[in-house]
């Protein structure tokens, strides 16, 4: 089903009310969410399906530079398998990632993947449509010099860096929820899991070749915890191809990733690609059938903003019709903006909208 006829289907074919998820067992237990129905209700019959699960030495470590490891039609899906953040060298609380990580080896990610007749100008829709943990541990940690409460080489301090620290995460039978205890065994905590990944993105423009630990225009880096199933990510295309790629397993996250790390882990991954012709897409994008969010990155966190903000007025302009400034206003009073992340090179807001609160056009 085209995105169209898709995001029509969805709206119009669901109650008022919305689906409801739970996610956490006894021990871990959170409220049920509410989660808002995907664009995509149901994938074509004839779709083909590329399954591809890649060796480590098929993994790449950029965005930008890297050839495509497969090539699909536009409307395939793609069932995968990604590395953690720390390249699947971090088991334990006992593993420092700056004595078992080679470096530069942040963030691996599989692809790219080659999307046949995708060109400059166009623009990729990923539906996510399952993400599940391919591992029954997860790991997070501590690194000196990275995170939003420590001096940094943009923020520098006098104060002595703490130590760098490793948590093990274990996840419940049911996968639910994740596990882990202070240093000293005298405190411990679960927390829900909502897997999601870190990294999806395309090449970026003018040749360039960026980092796995970046985000921008092209998506990358951009930990957002709405990058999960039930979500469309809308990608613009900079290169022939787009060359896709997604990595960064994430089984769960706090707002704002104040450490530095999610809970990160290997990931099953299951997504449906698409392509539009002939349609920008200068920010990245994610829908559902209820919401509509645009994900801004930069430095300092008020110009991440900026960008997220700018590209919500133009899209409420463009679907209602308004002036500028009623945009804004529209904005301003309806939106929300959590900060997504506070310790990459580029920060990340997320600014988002309720598309059933848009005026008639």
């Amino acid at each position: 089903m085209p995105i169209a006829v898709a995001g029509l289907a969805a709206a119009c074919g669901r109650r008022s009310g919305e689906m409801v998820e739970a996610t956490a067992t006894a021990g871990g237990a959170a409220p049920p969410r509410a989660v808002a129905a995907p664009l995509l209700r149901e994938i074509p019959a004839s779709a083909p399906t590329l399954r591809w699960t890649p060796e480590h030495r098929d993994l790449v470590y950029t965005f930008g530079g890297a050839p495509a490891k497969r090539r699909v039609a536009p409307g395939t899906r793609i069932v995968s398998w990604t590395e953690d953040c720390f390249d699947g060298a971090v088991k334990t609380a006992s593993d420092l990632p700056s004595r078992v990580m080679p470096p530069g080896h942040d963030n691996p990610q599989t692809g790219p993947f080659h999307v046949e007749g995708a060109e400059p100008g166009d623009t990729i829709a990923v539906h996510v449509l399952k993400l599940e943990p391919a591992r029954d541990y997860g790991v997070s940690s501590f690194a000196p010099g990275f995170g939003a409460l420590v001096g940094t080489d943009r923020t520098a301090m006098l104060a002595a860096d703490m130590a760098e620290t490793t948590w093990r995460y274990d996840l419940d039978a049911a996968r639910t929820a994740a596990r882990s205890s202070s240093a000293d065994g005298r405190h411990s905590w679960t927390v829900p899991l909502a897997p999601f990944l870190g990294c999806l993105g395309v090449a970026p423009a003018s040749g360039e070749v960026r980092s796995t630990i970046v985000p921008g225009p092209f998506g990358g880096n951009m930990d957002c915890p709405e990058v999960r199933a039930g979500n469309t990510i809308f990608l613009g295309v900079n290169v022939p191809g787009a060359l896709l790629s997604f990595g960064d397993g994430h089984y769960a996250m706090g707002e704002g990733e104040i450490m530095g790390a999610a809970i990160e882990g290997a990931m099953n991954v299951e997504v449906f690609v698409e392509l539009q012709k002939r349609a920008a897409t200068p920010v990245p994008r994610i829908e559902n059938a209820d919401e509509v969010m645009f994900v801004g990155s930069g430095r300092p966190l008020e110009d991440a903003a900026r960008v997220a903000f700018k590209a919500m007025v133009g899209w409420v302009r463009e679907r209602t019709k308004m002036t500028e400034l009623d945009a804004y206003q529209f904005v301003s009073q309806l939106s929300r903006a959590p900060i997504v992340q506070l310790v990459d090179p580029e920060y990340t807001v997320l600014v988002k909208i309720d598309k059933r609160r848009l005026p008639a056009a």
